[in-house]
């Protein structure tokens, strides 16, 4: 289904690998441009508390400072009791993290986790 926000379309899809609920950004870039959008979809997909969340960046090959700041958004509106994690980061986006020590703030996991579909949306 489509999924726009403030004028911007975005796909992401959403999984299960165990307990944990698994979001994959299916663009190449968070960026300013798409960072509202993407803060709102995720936002939707977390109000239910629980497990943790895994945030599968495969696909995004550019991440700016409004991109990196949605990301630590997301994890203020999780709260200290439900971890995100984030995983299959691109050489670019690895760079920006260990620069910014995000590589200190979030787990980061090797490869996406095999998932268990649950819905996409753009």
């Amino acid at each position: 289904m489509p999924r726009t926000g403030k004028g911007v379309r975005m796909q992401v899809s959403f999984g299960r690998a165990g307990e944990a609920l698994v979001i994959c950004v299916q663009e190449s870039r968070l960026d300013a441009a798409v960072a509202l959008t993407f803060k709102e979809m995720i936002r939707e997909a977390v109000e239910l508390p629980g497990s943790p969340v895994i945030l599968d960046l495969s696909q995004v090959e550019f991440l700016d400072s409004s991109g990196l700041g949605a990301i630590v958004g997301v994890m203020k509106l999780l709260g200290p009791d439900r971890p995100l994690e984030v995983a299959a980061l691109s050489s670019s986006v690895r760079k920006l993290f260990r620069l910014t020590r995000m590589d200190t703030v979030f787990r980061i996991h090797e490869s996406a986790p095999r998932t268990e579909a649950i819905r996409a949306a753009e």
